[in-house]
């Protein structure tokens, strides 16, 4: 299985990296971004620490960023993206988000 991974933005800055794993996902911030005085988490979910976090599942955060109903039909339709590869579809579709965090292919 080849695993993927995503730099997870906050306000432009990377914040850290979004990984698959054999077990599920690992998200771990970025060492140089925990040095940043006004550093924000992720999400209230996904408090800063050194320390990865990991999950069988996507983490519901994460997830959340996907859309849903007809927008998520257009996604799967354009980038012919199975409705569950929940990884794929924050891949391709969360890129621009409306909130603070966005999500780019590493």
């Amino acid at each position: 299985m080849s695993y993927r991974s995503a730099d997870i933005f906050v306000h432009e800055s990377k914040a850290g990296v979004l990984e698959e794993t054999e077990t599920g996902y690992r998200f771990q911030y970025d060492p140089d971004y925990l040095s940043i005085k006004k550093a924000e988490p992720v999400s209230l979910t996904l408090p800063l620490q050194n320390e990865p976090y990991e999950s069988p599942v996507l983490f519901p955060f994460f997830d959340g960023l996907i859309p849903e109903g007809w927008l998520l039909d257009v996604v799967e339709e354009t980038w012919k993206v199975n409705p569950k590869d929940r990884m794929g579809l924050l891949l391709v579709s969360c890129r621009d988000t409306i909130g603070h965090v966005s999500v780019r292919e590493a």
